[in-house]
């Protein structure tokens, strides 16, 4: 896949896991682990990323002794995730158009 491509789509994958409620780095890789792979250096990577786009802003609170960053989408990672699911729409439309071929010759 093109790392380009993918890098935008695990961007989405980590604001949809943090669009509903705060979360923090071990349970966002939870809650992603059934869709995807993610180790902790390239969820820390995204995150940070997404921080400096201000699509989501950090916390930090103690928890168990421990202090702990919890992630929150902002208004910016909502279009972007808007923005996403209209595109997503376009690149389905390409992959139709691109398989259409191999449709035909299974028939």
């Amino acid at each position: 896949m093109d790392a380009q491509l993918k890098r935008g789509l695990l961007d989405v994958c980590v604001l949809t896991a943090i669009k509903d409620d705060e979360s923090y780095g071990y349970k966002i890789i939870k809650d992603l682990k059934p869709y995807i792979s993610l180790s902790e250096s390239t969820l820390y990577t995204i995150l940070k990323r997404l921080e400096t786009g201000s699509m989501l802003t950090v916390r930090t609170a103690e928890h168990n002794g421990r202090l702990r960053k919890y992630y929150r989408i902002t208004d910016t990672g909502r279009e972007r995730l808007e923005d996403f699911k209209r595109e997503w729409r376009e690149v389905v439309s390409i992959y139709r158009f691109i398989t259409k071929e191999d449709e035909n010759d299974e028939g």
